[in-house]
């Protein structure tokens, strides 16, 4: 895929850039090289290779999905101006 001077345009446009004539051929040029190196990647062969989270090995940190009450509502709200059965009372703000 190529990107002529009208595409560069059109893309500045879309993008709301604005960008001078005397600037639209080397924006063609990076434009053309990026495209390049896109279509280099897709050469790549990468089946069979695990999806990675890092470069080192590593196993992902992982707790138990369980729902609990906290235990430990009295300290969740000890700093609230206004409490009421440990739920915070904000004041109203849609009548």
């Amino acid at each position: 895929m190529s990107v002529d001077a009208a595409t560069v345009r059109r893309i500045a446009k879309l993008a709301r850039i604005a960008v001078a004539d005397s600037e639209v051929e080397h924006l063609q040029g990076e434009l053309n090289a990026i495209l390049t190196f896109v279509e280099q990647l897709s050469e790549v062969k990468v089946e069979g290779v695990e999806p990675m989270t890092s470069v080192t090995p590593m196993t992902m940190k992982k707790r138990d999905d369980v729902a609990t009450d906290g235990g430990n509502a009295d300290a969740i709200v000890k700093n609230a101006p206004n409490i009421q059965d440990h739920y915070f009372l904000v004041p109203k703000v849609v009548e």
